[in-house]
């Protein structure tokens, strides 16, 4: 057993930090968000955004003072207790390999149109499995792969956005783009056509396609330079999500009108390239997308096998799962999470409708869940960090505790929120995902008073200057 190793480069890490914030649900989500809120969905990808920076900016800061593979769940641990550490580890976990399921089934259905001789689940199962080698060969493999994925991602929107924005101001030459200009933005209905309500529907639609600006803080610890490497992640998300998220849906909402029935039809961005006339516009999106698939499915299974990992070695999951090969790849890990991943996949294919859509369902608030213990760790952990070592607070969460409160609050109106909105499964995602985490949360409970029952057995055994020794250290 050697631990993980440092195998991921500067480079990887950038890239994991860059490619995190853009999942494969920017360019299949963001529609039904469009067709809610209309050009004022803007609002609900800024509100959404300014709320990931603040819990990435808290995240930032405990990580960079302790890094580690078990991240915001260590931090928990530490701070608020081993139920929570447990509790979220897990429900985080579960997020992820069900992700494994939902990304897998994506990436299928485009390669199933590309070559229809495979069925759509043999291609499912070669995409798991292929992705898997890469993950089981070492981290440096996981982080090679990661920065291709991330780099044709990067570019590809960093060139859509070029392109819209020159059609949009009528400088792109050689396109006849009639619908394009900045009065889409108010000429159709107002930039709030449905109401200043739909901001707040359109943050359901959109919020969980944030998940995963995380993964640089998990992977941090198998760097060269874990200080530097958050750091640099945490200082540059604010550009990352201006750029890709805000750049690229003003683009598509200038571009055309947003009750274009097409924006639907045929998804937001495929939309906005056939306007511009561009050949194969659908195919050229198809490739993007399954490109951040693919990158999904690789930090999906990373994380997933990082942090059970982690809760193995905190003695909250199988000892197995802390057992590492001689290339420190934790395997035992790894795998646990493919096959959970496979019965997912399984399921998707046999029960969509009912085994696969409650899995679905309660893990959809896990990404909100995740976000408010970080909020409640870090408030305990400053506190911490200041008496233990002020030096390693590089990183500094802005106007403490005030905004930290502020942004916890924030959360919670968003969950309560949500348990109004039938329309579009918002109140069944929260309860689901709430009897999901009440029932970690028991077991959680349960194995602390098992183990401090047996610690306390421990206790009485020992002689009485003995505890009190460990009473003074506890002090």
């Amino acid at each position: 057993m050697t631990g993980l190793q440092a195998g991921l480069k500067n480079r990887h890490l950038s890239m994991i930090a860059i490619g995190g914030v853009i999942g494969a649900g920017l360019f299949v989500g963001s529609s039904s968000g469009i067709a809610t809120a209309g050009p004022g969905i803007l609002l609900s990808y800024a509100l959404v955004g300014t709320l990931v920076v603040l819990v990435m900016r808290m995240l930032g800061e405990m990580s960079a003072a302790n890094p580690t593979s078990g991240s915001f769940s260590a931090h928990a641990d530490r701070a608020l207790g081993r139920w929570a550490g447990f509790s979220i580890g897990w429900l985080y976990w579960f997020f992820w390999v069900v992700v494994l399921a939902v990304e897998a089934t994506a990436g299928a259905k485009i390669l199933a149109g590309w070559v229809p001789a495979v069925p759509q689940w043999g291609w499912a199962l070669i995409v798991m499995a292929v992705l898997t080698a890469t993950n089981l060969v070492s981290v440096g493999s996981y982080g090679e792969f990661e920065f291709w994925f991330a780099g044709i991602k990067v570019v590809a929107i960093g060139a859509f956005i070029v392109v819209g924005g020159l059609a949009v101001f009528g400088v792109l030459p050689g396109v006849d783009s009639d619908k394009a200009g900045l009065g889409n933005l108010t000429g159709h209905g107002g930039f709030l056509p449905n109401g200043p309500g739909a901001i707040l529907t359109g943050v359901l639609l959109v919020v969980f396609s944030f998940m995963g600006s995380e993964i640089a803080t998990l992977a941090a610890g198998e760097s060269e330079d874990p200080q530097r490497a958050v750091t640099k992640s945490t200082n540059s998300i604010i550009w990352r999500i201006g750029v890709f998220y805000l750049g690229s849906i003003f683009v598509v909402v200038t571009l055309l009108p947003w009750n274009d029935p097409s924006i639907k039809k045929q998804g937001s961005y495929v939309a906005a390239l056939d306007s511009l006339g561009i050949a194969h516009a659908g195919q050229i999106m198809n490739f993007i997308v399954l490109t951040s698939v693919l990158s999904c499915l690789n930090s999906g299974l990373y994380t997933a096998s990082r942090m059970a990992f982690s809760l193995g070695e905190r003695g909250d999951a199988p000892k197995a799962f802390a057992r590492t090969t001689s290339r420190g790849v934790p395997m035992a890990a790894i795998v646990a999470s493919v096959v959970f991943g496979f019965v997912a996949v399984f399921f998707n294919y046999k029960f969509p409708d009912s085994v696969f859509l409650f899995l679905v369902n309660s893990s959809g608030a896990v990404a909100l869940f995740v976000w408010l213990v970080i909020c409640f760790s870090q408030l305990r952990m400053r506190r911490i960090i200041q008496a233990e070592a002020p030096e390693k607070l590089v990183v500094k969460m802005w106007l403490y505790p005030y905004l930290t409160w502020a942004t916890a609050a924030l959360i919670v109106f968003v969950l309560g929120y949500m348990l109004t909105d039938t329309e579009h499964d918002g109140r069944e995602t929260v309860l689901l995902s709430l009897l999901v985490a009440a029932v970690v949360l028991v077991v959680a409970v349960v194995k602390e008073k098992v183990r401090g029952g047996g610690r306390a057995a421990v206790a009485g055994a020992a002689p009485a200057e003995v505890r009190g020794q460990d009473k003074v250290k506890a002090g």
